[in-house]
């Protein structure tokens, strides 16, 4: 069985500034990021389909302890988005000062930001597992 939508692929788009994900031609859901199958049905019967990107924050997090490698980016915002088109997608929302973070953040409209967050590469994304030596984060910001 062959992956529709490599993470690498996915991860390439992101750096393009395109949302990819995969369709269920059987139940007509969206799997985001990709799966072998899809994530409402189990059907492997997938295409790959550009997503908009729209949504509403359904949870979040400031981050104030840097991950490896990350320190110089503290303190960042993660939210988490329910996409318009089903699919729940993490990422950055960068068009807020993480220190004027409220709860008044959940159920806020985003959108797909037109910047992707390129992330370096750590001890676990280096070698063969990425040739570029580092992935792409989703980023969002006020729709």
């Amino acid at each position: 069985m062959d992956y529709k939508l490599t993470f690498k692929e996915y991860n390439k788009s992101l750096k393009r500034g395109k949302l990819l994900g995969l369709k269920c031609n059987d139940c007509g859901k969206y799997t985001c990021p990709p799966k072998m199958a899809c994530q409402e049905c189990g059907s492997t019967n997938l295409e790959v389909a550009e997503l908009k990107g729209n949504g509403k924050v359904v949870t979040f997090t400031v981050s104030y302890v840097p991950a490896e490698g990350r320190s110089s980016e503290v303190p960042y915002t993660v939210v988490m988005v329910e996409l318009d088109e089903g699919p729940w997608l993490l990422g950055n929302l960068t068009d807020i000062d993480p220190s004027r973070v409220t709860i008044d953040l959940i159920g806020k409209r985003v959108q797909f930001g037109s910047r992707m967050k390129s992330i370096p590469g750590d001890t676990y994304t280096m070698g063969d597992k990425e040739a570029e030596g580092s992935f792409a984060r989703a980023t969002f910001v006020f729709a």
